[in-house]
């Protein structure tokens, strides 16, 4: 099959093996994030849609709207091009114990079909060599749903694993930060609350954030054998859900 796409990435550290020290992790670069409105521009500017971006907008909103409603009652999905499920997680201690949103979460499941799955031999990968040697955080598990890179549960433990990500310096700037990527709101991890504090992995208490999707920071001076001078920041690339109260 012709290559007709090229996805970029660095190569990290890989601070998630303990058996290999000197074995790395790709991470693509993304260019940009795209919302559906840019999806359905491109389909037309660039795919020659026959339909109008607005047209397509409306009735992709209508889909995905109409989804969801599906998926809450239960019912899994099969698009070709994405599979997605409704899935209970928690553990019930016996036969008659019944939902608890203390305990138990609700989460819908997303994974590749093959429509999709079909165009990975389409794809050329270019390893652009391994990365600066700046902080970076490679991935964020929420102990408490036990996701990866998915969901945050406020007040609860989260561990974020990276490279040279241990919070230190005395400049004001440096901490972990939560930032609502819909009113811009960024919340800092209270000292007190970061509970492990190593270059390669951070646990932390997720301050009591209200609904919604998050980035996270960290903000440091930490590097091998001094401090830097100014603080850098590693920023993870995937937004991060807080879902409300069941």
């Amino acid at each position: 099959m012709a290559v007709l796409h090229k996805i970029k990435a660095y190569l990290y550290d890989n601070v998630l093996t303990k058996d290999n020290p000197n074995d790395f992790i790709a991470r693509t670069v993304s260019e940009r994030s795209l919302n559906v409105k840019q999806i359905c521009e491109a389909a037309v500017t660039r795919g020659g849609a026959d339909v109008s971006a607005a047209a397509m907008e409306h009735a992709t909103e209508l889909f995905l709207k109409e989804m969801g409603y599906q998926l809450c009652d239960g019912f899994s999905v099969n698009t070709g091009y994405f599979t997605a499920s409704t899935q209970i997680r928690g553990v019930f201690d016996s036969p008659t114990e019944t939902f608890n949103p203390q305990k138990h979460n609700i989460l819908f499941q997303f994974n590749q079909g093959e429509k999709l799955r079909s165009q990975i031999a389409t794809i050329e990968i270019a390893i652009l060599g391994v990365a600066e040697a700046g902080a970076a955080i490679l991935q964020v598990k929420d102990v408490k749903s036990g996701t990866v890179n998915d969901l945050l549960t406020p007040n609860r433990n989260l561990k974020i694993a990276g490279s040279k990500i241990k919070v230190v310096g005395d400049n004001p700037a440096v901490g972990i930060y939560f930032t609502n990527t819909d009113t811009g709101m960024r919340t800092a991890v209270d000292a007190t609350d970061i509970v492990v504090n190593n270059p390669s992995e951070l646990i932390v208490i997720t301050p009591d954030l209200e609904a919604g999707m998050y980035t996270i920071e960290v903000v440091t001076q930490y590097t091998v054998g001094t401090l830097l001078k100014e603080p850098r920041t590693a920023t993870f690339d995937k937004p991060l859900t807080v879902i409300g109260i069941q």
